[in-house]
């Protein structure tokens, strides 16, 4: 099904178009039933047709937008809060992760200045985004080679490989190091335990500036508010987005007090950052969190890696193990993972393949273990029939 020929076709999208949606279950316009495991790539962090976020969009109807030339009750509120998450960091508002990224790269740029450094490094598999700043810091082939050339100055550096950090260190004189603390578009891919830390402490040494790329795993997906904190280190620079929105669109780059000075008026800018809307929306969300999400987060993510566990155990040939954390997992397969998809997509379940054999798993975090079982049962189901042929 094509529903329409005015798009440009820069997405792979699937034959399905959704149009409701309650909780972690969403509806296309035949009619059909699907669980949402995707929630539009880890976006809509309290699902659908939350009251929360429906009084949000109801109440907003009435506010005006105003532009960034004048202060918003909202976007003030809702840089305090973040403030006050993240221990006194300063915001700037965009409309999406490509744009706080973007943001980033011109702030470590200017501080590069006092410097003398301009170099920017980031790790093999990362994904910062698909304009030409982020893109250059994101070292997939497929993404980078048709728009070459891109900005210079950017090097990659292999995940994990610390030496290999010190090396890039020594030969680039870099301002910025850009980390995801897991690698999303990657294939769910966590960084070795104990490496952020590590490189953290390398980033210091070398008077680097490290920023923490937190677009997918920030705002509560894998069980704290960032992912980085899990190894408690304290960067520079943190990007966020996605589900700070819950489906509403927004950016934004969060940065140190002594490393946001180096932006001066006029350096940077944005319209609709930070407006009434999406303020609103990124408030009801953090409400959400600290009102029992974050606990509800950790507890329904255990019950999600039993099942992933129950799945290893029980069709081994095919599911090689899971990796991730909160609910922000990928389940290693030796079937080809788009396939797997289509077929639970078929039985109504929403999944994502980001690489050939790595099945991503983003639910809406309000998700409550009517989802996680039948995720299970859908998927066991699909693996089943696999199993047997049927493919």
């Amino acid at each position: 099904m094509i529903p329409s020929n005015h798009l440009m076709p820069v997405y792979n999208r699937y034959p399905v178009v959704l149009t409701r949606g309650d909780g972690a279950e969403v509806y296309d316009v035949q009619g059909r039933h699907f669980w949402d495991f995707l929630a539009g790539i880890g976006v809509n962090s309290l699902g659908y047709n939350h009251p929360a976020m429906q009084k949000v969009l109801a109440d907003s109807a009435a506010l005006i937008h105003t532009s960034n030339l004048f202060w918003t009750a909202e976007g003030i509120a809702l840089s305090n809060k973040m403030a006050e998450i993240t221990g006194g960091y300063l915001s700037l508002w965009s409309n999406s992760g490509t744009e706080a990224n973007e943001a980033a790269i011109k702030l470590m740029r200017r501080y590069g200045k006092s410097v003398n450094k301009q170099a920017i490094l980031s790790l093999t598999g990362g994904f910062h985004g698909r304009t030409m700043g982020s893109l250059s810091a994101t070292f997939v082939a497929a993404y980078q080679e048709p728009f070459a050339p891109l900005v210079p100055d950017f090097y990659e550096v292999e995940a994990g490989n610390i030496e290999a950090l010190k090396q890039a260190m020594e030969q680039h004189h870099p301002c910025g190091l850009m980390i995801e603390s897991i690698q999303g578009e990657g294939g769910v891919v966590p960084l070795p335990e104990g490496y952020l830390a590590e490189a953290a402490a390398v980033a210091r040494q070398y008077d680097c500036l490290l920023m923490l790329d937190e677009v997918q795993t920030g705002m509560g997906r894998t069980g704290q508010w960032f992912g980085f904190q899990h190894e408690k280190v304290s960067p520079d620079i943190i990007t966020v987005a996605k589900g700070l929105g819950s489906g509403v669109p927004i950016g934004g780059m969060l940065a140190k007090p002594e490393i946001a000075q180096y932006f001066v008026p006029g350096d940077h800018g944005t319209t609709f950052g930070g407006n009434p809307l999406a303020a609103r929306a990124g408030l009801c969300v953090i409400e959400w969190l600290e009102q029992g999400g974050l606990d509800h987060i950790q507890r329904i993510s255990g019950l999600l890696e039993q099942r992933l566990q129950q799945l290893v155990r029980e069709y081994p040939d095919i599911v090689e193990g899971y990796r991730g954390r909160g609910l922000m997992w990928g389940l290693m397969v030796t079937a080809p993972a788009k396939d797997l998809v289509q077929a639970a997509l078929d039985q109504g379940l929403i999944l994502n393949a980001p690489k050939p054999h790595v099945i991503r798993l983003l639910p809406p975090l309000v998700v409550e273990e009517a989802g996680i079982t039948a995720f299970y049962d859908i998927l066991s189901t699909v693996l089943e029939q696999w199993r047997q042929g049927a493919h």
